[in-house]
């Protein structure tokens, strides 16, 4: 219960931080967008100290973990698949265009138009 309370104050101080962007008109932009900002730093933080955040923060942390472990392509893997990809999206264009333009040229001459 006291994880639903925190959530949603969680959820009120970032409406909050939403309505004052709006109620301070008349500050400057930085003025408001900092308040803004503020309130939702804040209602990370309110919502870091419930277990659903601290469960979030785990996943995240253990998402960072995996990431690190991926064997990214180099660049020359990256622009040799990229190359492949494009060559075969180019057949691929050809090819439907030239059954497109004979079954065109079919039904045109079933129905009796010139071809």
């Amino acid at each position: 219960m006291l994880d639903k309370i925190k959530l949603f104050l969680a959820m009120l101080i970032v409406a909050v931080g939403i309505s004052g962007f709006y109620l301070l008109a008349e500050m400057p932009l930085v003025v408001k967008v900092g308040a803004f900002i503020g309130s939702l730093i804040v209602a990370a933080l309110v919502a870091w100290t419930s277990e659903p955040g601290q469960r979030f923060s785990v996943y995240v942390r253990e998402s960072i973990t995996e990431v690190r472990k991926v064997v990214w392509p180099t660049r020359k893997e990256t622009v040799q698949s990229t190359a492949m990809v494009l060559a075969f999206v180019f057949v691929m264009a050809v090819f439907l265009w030239g059954v497109d333009w004979i079954l065109a040229s079919l039904v045109r001459m079933l129905m009796g138009m010139e071809a």
